[in-house]
């Protein structure tokens, strides 16, 4: 979680230098999904992530030093930069891509998992979507053929309470995404998503019987967003949250203040994790600012293919 949070932090600061382009969409304060679940996960399990991915690739292991470059527009990077923040792929480790379209990534996890139940064995799809996706119709149309075929597939709502800039109030009367998929009758759960260990736990459990070929299972996550929708966003629409508020929703703090009531760690180390979380960023910006940026050649080789016989 502290690898995540540094990245990301350098990464708002790296956008407002104009190091980093496009539109960035930052996880702060919704770490502790990212790593409650995708530190479960095998490198050949599938992760489908949205707008909102680094703290996924990151989780799920994609090398954070190729992260920072394809933000950057670099060659490094893992799609050579032309990706971007919102379209991160590294299927080394599973992670199958990310997606600007919101809920755009739900068809294609289904049939990820519905692919690995033809083939066999004991993969897992999870899909990771807010709650925004939630009143599209794919997410309904996914929800029912993920239930009618009984697919290995978990999907995990990071529920934020806006879609964007609308507040959930605004745009439906359903409480909870638990209470949406109810009639598709699968196991659901709403977890806090600054308890990290509630996560880990309901997340364990649903992958273990997934790798019996159960499911699916929606994990609901309600977490807070630190920072706007996008970089940028002036968040007029929002209350501010006093210091004392959000350290109660900042799953970091949490989990480290559990940590060093039980004797997991000391102080000494409770410090160090996060500084060397923050070498490994700054070692990350520097192979960035070093990997060339992706050139007009490169087009003949990147988008076109010779024709043969």
């Amino acid at each position: 979680m502290w690898r995540i949070r540094c990245f990301e932090e350098r990464v708002g600061k790296l956008h407002h230098s104009l190091q980093v382009h496009g539109l960035i969409h930052l996880s702060i304060g919704a770490e502790g999904v990212a790593a409650g679940v995708c530190r479960q996960l095998r490198d050949d399990d599938a992760v489908y992530s949205g707008h909102r991915a680094h703290g996924h690739a990151l989780a799920k292991g994609a090398p954070m030093d190729r992260v920072m470059a394809e933000l950057m527009g670099r060659s490094g990077g893992l799609c050579q930069g032309l990706g971007g923040s919102m379209h991160l792929v590294d299927t080394a480790h599973g992670l199958m891509g990310a997606t600007g379209v919101v809920g755009g990534n739900l068809p294609m996890a289904a049939g990820d998992a519905l692919a690995g139940t033809l083939r066999g064995g004991d993969h897992v799809t999870v899909v990771f979507f807010g709650d925004g996706a939630v009143q599209a119709g794919h997410f309904h149309e996914t929800v029912n053929l993920a239930a009618l075929w009984e697919l290995p597939l978990i999907f995990v709502c990071e529920n934020n309470g806006f879609a964007e800039f609308t507040p959930r109030s605004a745009h439906t009367k359903v409480a909870s995404v638990c209470d949406v998929v109810a009639p598709y009758d699968f196991d659901r759960q709403l977890v806090e998503g600054a308890d990290v260990g509630a996560i880990w736990a309901a997340f364990g459990e649903y992958l273990r019987r997934a790798r019996t070929g159960a499911g699916p299972f929606l994990l609901e996550c309600s977490t807070h967003r630190r920072r706007g929708h996008y970089e940028g966003d002036q968040q007029s629409y929002r209350d501010a949250l006093a210091d004392a508020e959000w350290a109660e929703l900042d799953p970091i703090a949490r989990l480290q203040a559990l940590a060093l009531e039980q004797g997991w760690i000391d102080a000494e180390r409770a410090e160090s994790l996060a500084a060397e979380a923050d070498a490994e960023v700054t070692s990350a910006l520097e192979f960035g600012r070093a990997s060339p940026p992706i050139g007009p050649g490169d087009a003949a080789e990147l988008v076109y293919t010779g024709a043969t016989g």
